[in-house]
């Protein structure tokens, strides 16, 4: 789908065998193109070589043969470009790892740096500064991409070429990129929708009703909005896939894991057993209070956020941030 004379690339790898890097290696390799993907466990290296699984992660899909698992990020060197699907705590570190070139990364991760404040492309831009730089974000659930349903996301790049030759290689019959140039509206949809879905979790485990979650996913994406615009997004990214495409997604459904997360808070479970119980954590649990922090030095008022901060660190249950938000003072809608 590239156009004649634009770069291409054909020989990916991904960085990160949780389940959403199986599910993009998978999507990438099922037509039989050669992919590989490192993996920090080890039994995910030998599930994938040896019978075509990842049961740790993925458990139920079947993976391409031509898709190649490797326990060292040496393994990567020959790829011509490279999805991240690290999380963010570990970012960091990973990157500093990665061999030396010049292979595009597209990061798929979903936060922001504590103390830092920032994003992957932040991040890489520091660690990585002459390689190209993308950020792959929508509405997409692993197990649907990895089973070959219909998905639409975004590829966001600092400028359309390059965009347009990652999102061309990219894509597949049933994997659709569209493209932009707002790196920053693409990571912070990314980043805030997870701490949404945490809340209208709770909205669904306190047995609110769908009235509630309705109205929280409303003034949600205004947070999104205001946290985005203070901070150069463009409004049209975030009222598309990567904001509130992905935002409906993951506030409406249990596959989500930041929304089962919020299930088990509204229910009145104790955040720490949540999250201890959990092999993958839910993005928005670290990013919540980061994007709070940040929002509180930028002056951005972000209460549901700031509400799921407090519920994750265990200052408050959730009976009590429900009370918290629908005390504050009545105000017009467009704030």
């Amino acid at each position: 789908m590239t156009r004649e004379g634009m770069t291409s690339y054909s020989n990916f790898g991904v960085v990160g065998g949780g389940a959403w890097g199986t599910a993009l290696a998978q999507m990438l390799a099922a037509d039989g193109a050669p992919v590989r993907l490192w993996a920090r466990e080890a039994e995910v290296v030998a599930a994938i070589n040896a019978e075509h699984r990842n049961p740790l992660f993925l458990p139920g899909a079947t993976l391409a043969p031509s898709l190649v698992a490797t326990g060292e990020l040496a393994g990567l060197a020959a790829c011509d470009a490279l999805l991240v699907v690290v999380p963010v705590p570990f970012l960091r570190a990973v990157l500093t790892d990665l061999p030396a070139g010049d292979a595009p990364l597209i990061f798929c991760s979903k936060g922001m740096e504590a103390e830092s404040f920032a994003f992957p492309i932040d991040i890489a831009e520091q660690l990585c500064p002459a390689r190209p730089l993308a950020v792959l974000s929508g509405p997409t659930f692993a197990h649907e991409v990895a089973a070959g349903l219909p998905t639409a996301i975004t590829l966001a790049a600092a400028d359309t070429a390059t965009a347009e030759a990652i999102a061309g290689s990219l894509a597949r019959p049933h994997f659709r990129p569209y493209v932009s140039t707002d790196l920053i509206g693409a990571e912070i949809g990314g980043a805030v929708k997870n701490i949404l879905a945490i809340a209208c979790g709770i909205v669904d485990g306190a047995g609110l009703g769908l009235n509630a979650r309705a109205a929280l996913i409303s003034r949600g994406f205004a947070e999104m909005t205001r946290f985005g615009l203070s901070r150069g997004a463009q409004a049209e990214t975030l009222a598309g896939l990567a904001g509130l495409g992905d935002l409906v997604l993951t506030c409406t459904s249990s596959n989500s894991r930041n929304f089962a997360l919020g299930q088990g808070l509204g229910r009145g479970e104790e955040a720490a057993r949540l999250m201890a119980d959990r092999r993958t954590v839910a993005e928005g649990a670290f990013s919540a209070p980061v994007v709070a922090a940040a929002a509180r030095a930028d002056g951005i008022d972000m209460p549901i956020t700031d509400a799921v901060a407090r519920l994750v660190a265990g200052e408050i249950r959730a009976g009590e941030a429900i009370q918290a938000l629908l005390s504050r003072p009545l105000r017009p809608e467009g704030r």
